[in-house]
Order: C-alpha cells, then structure tokens, then sequence
C-alpha cells in the first residue's frame, strides 16, 4: 500500500468512527416506580398494636399511621401515641417500605420514650407484610419490627 493509499485508508476510518460517534443508540431509561396506590397498605389507618414480636403498645393515646395519596407521591400521616407524624411514603412491588422526612410536632407528653419508639420503628421500616387486617414491619435485617391492626376509626 502506498503513503496515498494509507492516508485514504485511515481517512474513511476516521469518517466511519465519526459517523458512528454521531448516532448514538438510545439508552434505555429505568422506569420511575409509579406510586402504588393499588397497595393494601395505602388508604387504611393501620393502629400499632406491638413493638417487635410479642411487646403490646402501652401508650395512653393510639399510636397509628395511614398512607394517602398526594400527587406523585405518597404521604403519610399518623400520631406516635403523643405527637403527630407526617412524612413520605415508598413503596415497591417486593413490599419494600420506606418512610422518609418523618417529621413530629413537639408535644410534651408522659410517654415520650414510647412515642420515640414508634417514630424510630416506622423510620426503620424496610419490608412489610400484610395477612387479613395485620401489618408487620420488618428491618433490612428481617426482624420484626412492629405490627399493626386495620381499624376504621377516623
């Protein structure tokens, strides 16, 4: 091959890779997780009745939260049995639960350590499991968490 020749060679390399560079291939997006509103824990209010496995709650006012649509997103209301809760609400279809920007009012209360508690328990939340009108949480390290009740008291 000639000096002529490889030049015109390399040229039509460079114009095949710049031809190539210029149509890129469309790079499939991940799908944001549309908000489940079709999950059984969204609409009820779910009424705690145990801290971890066999722990009854004990506190003078209900501790309970209920997931509402709003928008996009899912919000979550409720009451730590002494401050009332809001936050965001996850939720995937491996029953994966996270309860994030979980905020309280400050309320000064007798059983602040227990409200603490139920703050700390929904905050650790990671997966759920529904069975009838039960719902336990469980940790990333699949401990039970809590469990709550159905209830249709408003």
């Amino acid at each position: 091959m000639t000096m002529k020749g490889s030049w015109v060679a390399l040229g039509l390399v460079a114009v095949l890779l710049a031809g190539c560079a210029g149509s890129s291939t469309p790079v499939p997006q991940r799908q944001q997780a549309q908000v489940a509103v079709e999950s059984p824990v969204v609409g009820p209010r779910w009424q705690l009745i145990l801290i971890g496995t066999d722990e009854h709650w004990a506190g003078n006012e209900p501790a309970w939260f209920e997931v509402v649509p709003n928008g996009e997103a899912l919000h979550l209301t409720g009451n730590d049995g002494c401050n009332r809760l809001n936050g965001q609400v996850s939720l995937d279809d491996g029953n994966r639960i996270r309860i994030e920007n979980l905020a309280s009012t400050r309320m000064a209360c007798a059983n602040l350590a227990e409200a603490q508690r139920v703050t700390t328990l929904l905050e650790n939340a990671y997966r759920f499991l529904i069975d009838k009108d039960r719902l336990v949480f469980f940790g990333r390290d699949s401990r039970v968490l809590g469990g709550f009740q159905r209830t249709s008291a408003r």
